[in-house]
Parts: C-alpha cells; sequence; structure tokens
C-alpha cells in the first residue's frame, strides 16, 4: 500500500486494501483458517481475527468499513478557538511574516491547548477541518473595512436603486498599463532548473487600457475599451487621459442607449476638474459613484486586466506594437464572452440584482 506526503493513504493505497479485504471475505465464505489465510494474503493473523469478527457481526460492510476514527485529541471548544485564531493571523501570534506553516501550527497548538501534534497529525487536523494549503490575497493595510462592509447598504445600493429607476446599467472603471517586460507566468521546467525567459532588454513604450465593465439585470453583459500607445515621443501623452475617459464613456452611453451609473476609484485623474465638468453637464444619462479607497478586489474591471495580464505571461515582444495587438486580441475576445465577464463580477462578491 501506498501512502500520501501527509501520512494518508492515496486512491491506490484504498483500492489495495479494499481487495485484500475482499479476498478475505471470499476464504472466509469458502470455510479457509486465519492462520491459512493470513499466509495467503500476507497479513497478521490479528488483522485476520478482526476482520472474521467483522465479518459475522456485518457481513461484507463491516469488513470493508474503516472502523472508528478515534477518540480526537481536542474538543470541539478547542478546535473552534483554534480556527479563530488561525484566522487572527501569524503576526497576533509572534511570527514576523503572515505564513501559516505546519510547523508553526503545530507550535501554536502546544502554545494554547499543551498537546503535542507531529506535522503529519496537524496536515490532518486541518484538513479535517476544511482547511487547505494556498496563495493568499493581498490587501493593503490602509483599507478601510467597515466602508467595505457598510459598502452593499451604502453608496452601491444607492447606485442599484438609482440605475432601476432610470432603467439604466451599472458600470465599473479601470485603468492598467504593460511596458515591455511581460508578467511573469508558471511554467513546466526541469525539477532543480528554473526555466529562463528571454525578453528584450533594451526598448521603451507602455501600452496604457482604460476599460468599462457594465451589467443590467436582464441584459447581456458588456465591456468597453480604450488602448494607447507611448513610444517616448516628444509632445505623445504618457498614457490615459481625462479625455480618453470622457470619449469611452460618449460611446459606452450611445451603444447602451440608456443611462449610466459609473463606479470607479479615487485616482485623481477621475477628481480633473475638466472631466467633473463632463459629469455635471450630463447629469442626465451619467450618474458617479465612487469605491472606497484601497479596494481594487471590487472592481470587476480588474479581473479583466488579470486575463489579459495572463494571457501575455512570458510574451518575447519584438516590438511595442506586438503587445498593443496581443492586449487588444484579448480584450476583443473577452467582449464576445459575457459569461466571462459576469465571472469578473462574481469573483467580487458584489450582488447587483435590482
Amino acid at each position: 500500500m501506498r501512502y500520501a506526503q501527509g501520512g494518508g493513504l492515496t486512491d491506490s493505497g484504498r483500492a489495495a486494501r479494499k481487495r485484500v479485504r475482499l479476498q478475505a471475505v471470499e476464504r472466509f465464505e469458502d470455510g479457509q483458517r486465519n492462520r491459512e489465510i493470513a499466509a495467503a494474503l500476507r497479513v497478521t493473523e490479528r488483522s485476520v481475527e478482526r476482520w472474521r469478527r467483522q465479518w459475522r457481526e456485518r457481513g461484507e460492510a463491516g469488513v470493508l468499513s474503516k472502523g472508528s476514527p478515534g477518540r480526537p485529541r481536542l474538543s470541539d471548544v478547542q478546535i473552534a478557538r483554534l480556527a479563530r485564531e488561525l484566522e487572527r493571523g501569524p503576526l497576533i501570534h509572534g511570527w514576523a511574516d503572515q505564513r501559516w506553516t505546519l510547523a508553526r501550527i503545530k507550535t501554536l497548538i502546544g502554545r494554547l491547548f499543551h498537546v503535542s501534534y507531529t506535522v503529519e497529525g496537524t496536515w490532518l487536523l486541518l484538513k479535517r477541518q476544511g482547511w487547505f494549503w494556498q496563495q493568499p490575497a493581498r490587501r493593503a493595510i490602509e483599507r478601510d473595512d467597515a466602508a467595505v462592509e457598510g459598502l452593499e447598504e451604502g453608496d452601491l445600493a444607492a447606485g442599484k436603486s438609482t440605475a432601476a429607476a432610470c432603467d439604466g446599467w451599472i458600470v465599473f472603471e479601470d485603468e492598467a498599463g504593460q511596458s515591455m517586460t511581460p508578467p511573469r507566468a508558471r511554467s513546466w521546467g526541469r525539477r532543480g532548473c528554473t526555466p529562463v525567459v528571454r525578453v528584450r532588454g533594451r526598448g521603451s513604450g507602455r501600452v496604457s487600457m482604460a476599460g468599462l465593465t457594465c451589467y443590467k439585470p436582464g441584459k447581456r453583459s458588456r465591456m468597453f475599451y480604450s488602448v494607447r500607445e507611448y513610444r517616448g515621443r516628444k509632445g505623445e501623452p504618457k498614457g490615459i487621459g481625462w479625455r480618453d475617459l470622457r470619449d469611452l464613456l460618449v460611446r459606452a452611453h450611445i451603444q447602451l442607449g440608456s443611462p449610466i451609473v459609473l463606479v470607479w476609484d479615487n485616482l485623481r485623474m477621475h477628481l480633473a476638474e475638466p472631466l467633473r465638468e463632463f459629469i455635471a453637464a450630463h447629469a442626465d444619462w451619467l450618474t458617479v459613484f465612487q469605491l472606497p479607497s484601497y479596494t481594487p478586489d471590487l472592481n470587476p474591471q480588474e479581473g479583466v486586466w488579470s486575463l489579459v495580464k495572463r494571457d501575455i505571461g512570458n510574451l518575447a515582444a519584438a516590438d511595442l506594437g506586438q503587445i498593443t495587438r496581443a492586449v487588444k486580441r484579448k480584450l476583443k475576445m473577452l467582449q464576445y464572452r459575457p459569461e466571462v465577464v459576469n465571472g469578473c463580477l462574481a469573483g467580487t462578491g458584489l450582488a447587483l440584482d435590482a
């Protein structure tokens, strides 16, 4: 039988154990003795005796049963307290970084309950309680969690009511950029030999993007975008400006054919005086709400940028135009996949049903 790294049986090990017990049941029915069965199956006589007793009491189902899991070393109250302490994070308990490892959790159990666990036992305990090894999400320390928790009852709720009253769309806006150096993506490589991605070290330039994800109950989700290249030439705009945002909003309004309730962050460009004047002059179809500070995870357009960056991972671009074409191709593809745009909204945890 084979065992997993954490100490438990693998799928192949469980199958082998089941076959051995089924063979034992067949030999019980044939009237063979325990010593003969133990020698044939290469197990101990004590195991055969236990299986025979279970077979007499419950039949084949009793032999295949896993048996009693044993008495847990921590009570339900202690396990609930351990979960609360783990959710508080390692910093609270004296570690310098914010990584929970099996060794640290083992130490924490000893501190709290004076119970000694092995690393393998800690792994099994966490697995039974629904914890598993995963990559954490990053959030800014400056984030106001109270404002985020009240978002559904605050600005977003008001935005949903406004959109429903005017039969409009709720639109999320955000900007992103990509230089000649592509984002690093995972790749297969020989063990002990880190793969190397060769990119151009020379050259300058940047591709700036602005996007709108548009939602309305009962309607197919939409997405609009604007892309601008910056090659370092004299007098050339370095990125997306307020005029680009204005034109993008006008284009979205024309194609949607309905009022827009715009939701975006507190970027300085969003507070520019010309843009504020434009919003005030078009209050008949444009209403603006702002997200709390340091909350990019609440903007579904961030999910779109994540998909775009993943598509160009490890791209060895020959020039800036190749990056621009790759970005536009991915954005154009997403425009025809409203289910992906809906998934970006679901990833934020926000509900826009009126």
